[in-house]
C-alpha cells in the first residue's frame, strides 16, 4: 500500500514557517513616525514664525494708532495724521501679507520634499519585506515540496 501523504503535517510546517516579519513592521513604523515628527516641526516652525509676524503687526499698528490719538494743534492735522495712518497701514499690511506668503511656500516646498524622501523610504521598506516574505515563501514552499516526496 502506497504511503499517504501528510497533508495536515505539511499545512501545519507551511504555516509555522509562514513569514511574519516584525522588523519591517517596526522599520515602516519608525519610518511614519520619523516623517510625523518632521511635518510636526515644519507646521510648528510655521506658526512661531506667523506669530512673531501677527505679534509685531499688532504692536507696530497699536503704535500707530497712539501717535495718532494725540491731540494736535490744528483740525487739518487729524486728516493728515488718518492718512498717514492709512497708507503706513497699507504699505505695513502689504510687506506682513508677503511675508505671510513666504511662510507658506516654505511650508509647501518643506512638505513636498518630506513626502517625496518619506516615499521613498516607504518604497524601500515596501521592496525589502515583498523580498524578505517572498524568499521566505520559496524557501517554505522547497521545504514543503521535498517533505511531501
Amino acid at each position: 500500500m502506497a504511503k499517504a501523504q501528510d497533508f495536515t503535517g505539511m499545512f501545519k510546517d507551511m504555516m509555522g514557517s509562514f513569514p511574519v516579519d516584525t522588523k519591517a513592521m517596526e522599520d515602516a513604523f519608525k519610518t511614519t513616525a520619523t516623517m510625523n515628527e518632521k511635518l510636526s516641526s515644519v507646521a510648528l516652525e510655521a506658526a512661531e514664525k506667523s506669530t512673531e509676524i501677527s505679534a509685531k503687526w499688532t504692536k507696530d499698528t497699536l503704535s500707530k494708532m497712539a501717535d495718532m490719538s494725540k491731540a494736535k494743534a490744528e483740525p487739518a492735522d487729524y486728516a493728515k495724521s488718518m492718512t498717514d495712518f492709512a497708507s503706513a497701514q497699507a504699505e505695513v499690511a502689504a510687506e506682513n501679507m508677503a511675508a505671510f506668503a513666504e511662510i507658506a511656500k516654505k511650508v509647501q516646498m518643506d512638505t513636498v520634499e518630506l513626502m517625496m524622501a518619506a516615499g521613498k523610504d516607504f518604497s524601500e521598506d515596501a521592496t525589502a519585506a515583498v523580498k524578505k516574505a517572498t524568499d521566505d515563501m520559496t524557501a517554505t514552499a522547497k521545504k514543503a515540496t521535498a517533505a511531501a516526496k
